[in-house]
């Protein structure tokens, strides 16, 4: 019987965060708090389509800008982080973006707003490559990855608290007032990291081993690396149609209501703050990291397809919401560890900045290929066109499998067999 309770998924969840350091907590609640206040961008569609009364394609634009800034944000990001440090950039980053949140309620004008957003997102998504800095510089070497799954699990709790307040406020109060909570929560956030978390300064040592997939060059050299951040970004254009183009899908042709969209976006944070760290535990190290992001890759495309089955059937919608969360939780963690795991203790940082850039050019480009799409063709036409790029996308990460070399299907694939759990 002891044993039992042993292999329990909630003793497993116990032992995957135990003796990781209070600073390691201290951060993931900034990032909670920060990440609870999402309530802007799940309904930025939604507003701009049914508020503002723009069309779906001046939508794209503006949300594409929003892709833009973005990718500027994670760049800027990068290299302040070398310069002045994690802590100032992380610190600042929330506190100004609080404040441009705030500004963005008082923005008409497609211009001002596509210029609104640019600017947002440019400061608030230099948090990100100096987030990925400080758990490595608060976490003990042997539980990096550990660490890294701890702030993921905090991330997507806070997605599950944002979107249904945020849903809440945009069906009883008004669209404004998710500016000002938005905004207020991360400077909320920045205040709290400025009183309780002390400075530290990053190693630029390897915090442990080089893994045994680690490719000994560089990102731009290194062919099945690259194959694969296209395969990811193209995962990530049909994924982050979630937040592009469902909501207004599930708004104007489901004639669903702003709180019950926030409430559904929600469960998708709260599942997988729940219940990835137990999943990635049971099958890291068991099956190859390529094969299971090939099997997430296909379940987020059939999530899509599967609306097409009966379009005015708002029942389809909680089916899409499991099948991608299922995908999802199949598909980042374990590419985020492929990606680490091709690097050396000495290149980390430039590959992960290759993956955190790639998906900062899928912020510009799923709003504006969704929207497009669903704006000249129509939805359904929107959900077979992404169904049909995840497809590709699954034989192209079967296809870096064989490519041969370190990481590949006929490797052992060590490189964190043995770790708990990862993150993303």
């Amino acid at each position: 019987m002891f044993g039992l309770l042993q292999r329990t998924p909630l003793r497993v969840f116990y032992n995957a965060f135990r003796g990781l350091s209070a600073n390691v907590w201290l951060l993931a609640l900034v990032t909670f708090i920060n990440r609870s206040g999402t309530m802007v961008i799940p309904f930025m569609t939604v507003y701009l389509t049914v508020d503002r009364q723009f069309t779906l394609q001046q939508a794209g634009w503006v949300m594409g800008a929003f892709g833009l800034g973005s990718l500027l944000g994670a760049w800027i990001g990068g290299k302040l982080t070398d310069t002045i440090g994690f802590y100032k950039v992380q610190f600042w980053s929330l506190f100004l973006s609080g404040f441009v949140f705030i500004a963005l309620m008082f923005l008409k004008s497609l211009v001002a707003l596509a210029i609104g957003v640019f600017v947002l997102s440019s400061i608030a998504d230099a948090f990100r490559p100096a987030n990925f800095v400080a758990v490595a510089a608060y976490s003990k070497p042997q539980n990096l990855t550990r660490s890294i799954s701890l702030v993921r699990m905090a991330i997507n709790l806070g997605w599950s608290v944002g979107p249904a307040i945020g849903g809440f406020l945009a069906a009883h109060i008004g669209y404004s007032f998710l500016f000002l909570a938005d905004g207020l929560t991360c400077i909320i956030a920045a205040l709290v990291m400025r009183v309780f978390l002390p400075p530290r300064k990053a190693s630029h040592q390897s915090s442990e081993a080089d893994p045994e997939d680690a490719v000994h060059t560089l990102p731009h050299r290194d062919m099945p690396f690259l194959i694969f951040l296209v395969m990811m970004i193209l995962v990530a254009i049909c994924f982050m149609q979630f937040i592009h183009t469902l909501p207004v899908y599930f708004k104007t042709q489901l004639g669903m209501h702003e709180d019950r969209i926030g409430l559904l976006l929600a469960l998708n944070g709260l599942a997988i703050g729940l219940a990835e760290v137990t999943l990635v535990y049971v099958l890291e190290g068991r099956y190859h990291k390529l094969w299971l992001m090939s099997i997430g890759s296909i379940i987020i495309g059939l999530a899509y397809f599967v609306l097409n089955l009966h379009p005015s059937w708002a029942g389809l919608a909680v089916v899409c919401m499991v099948l991608l969360t299922i995908g999802e939780m199949l598909n980042f963690p374990f590419a985020n560890s492929y990606a680490m795991g091709r690097a050396t203790g000495k290149t980390r940082g430039r590959y992960m900045a290759y993956y955190t850039m790639g998906f900062g050019i899928t912020t510009i480009l799923a709003p504006m290929v969704g929207l497009q799409i669903a704006d000249h063709w129509g939805f359904r036409t929107l959900w077979n066109v992404i169904g049909a790029i995840a497809v590709v996308a699954t034989v192209g990460t079967l296809w870096v499998g064989t490519m041969g070399g370190p990481g590949g299907f006929q490797s052992a694939d060590k490189a964190l067999a043995n770790a708990p759990q990862t993150g993303s």
